[in-house]
């Protein structure tokens, strides 16, 4: 297995193992016996467990780039949530475990909170607080309205649809094929909270 591969195999094969026990609760004798690897693979790799769950957080957390897009682009202020919206619900699909990890580290962080957790948490509230503010500049949003406050809730209700699947799957029709309903269902509650 040529070097690189044999990295994203060690990482895929950690990421259940970590979104299940976190950091503390997975041994390096499970992480070597998921890859199928020896022992000193990990060592070389990543300097031991703790830098291969550092790896794990920061391929679940690698939203940046997508935002760093969406933040560039010359689109309206509500273009802009719904990329981001879309980037998120995108997401969620593809590392299906991420809110494991948010969940974990913001209820039990490791050291890696502050230096990947946090910093990627901080970058998308930052982005949409300044996309809030352009549309409260241009006179398209309610100015009675805390852009904070309106920014963590879209959040929030992306976040909270994904995190509660396990428990309302009887309930909720979260199957992939809706996702296209439920951004728009997302964004037509924001517009009509935000707009002026």
């Amino acid at each position: 297995m040529a070097d690189n591969n044999c990295r994203e195999h060690i990482i895929a094969s950690a990421i259940p193992l970590f979104a299940a026990k976190g950091l503390n609760g997975v041994s390096v004798r499970e992480l070597v016996a998921a890859a199928g690897v020896n022992l000193s693979m990990i060592s070389y790799y990543f300097g031991g467990k703790e830098g291969l769950y550092a790896s794990v957080l920061s391929e679940q957390f690698a939203i940046l780039g997508k935002l760093e897009e969406i933040e560039q682009m010359e689109v309206d202020t509500l273009q802009k949530f719904e990329l981001y919206v879309r980037a998120t619900v995108s997401r969620y699909r593809n590392y299906p475990y991420l809110l494991r990890f948010y969940t974990s580290e913001l209820t039990n962080p490791t050291a890696c909170f502050v230096t990947i957790v946090k910093p990627a948490i901080k970058k998308v509230v930052q982005m949409l607080l300044d996309t809030f503010s352009a549309g409260l500049s241009q006179d398209k949003f309610r100015d009675d309205l805390d852009p904070a406050d309106s920014v963590l809730a879209m959040v929030g209700m992306i976040n909270f649809y994904f995190l509660i699947e396990p428990a309302t799957a009887e309930l909720v029709d979260h199957a992939p094929e809706r996702d296209e309903e439920l951004i728009l269902h997302i964004m037509d509650i924001f517009r009509r909270g935000v707009l002026k």
